[in-house]
């Protein structure tokens, strides 16, 4: 993996933490759990075109 893939891995769980920690302070969004979705997918999108 490439440094920028595994900044993109890194970002994606750090985001999951936070976004888990809200919804448990807070309340769950669904915009924010919508948004890490996207992110997560796009990780994954990268990660596989990256081992092709």
């Amino acid at each position: 993996m490439s440094g920028s893939t595994k900044a993109m891995g890194v970002l994606t769980v750090g985001t999951l933490v936070v976004v888990t920690a809200y919804s448990a302070a807070l309340g769950s969004n669904g915009w924010l759990w919508f948004g890490w979705v996207v992110i997560g997918l796009v990780t994954i999108g990268v990660v596989a075109s990256r081992s092709n």
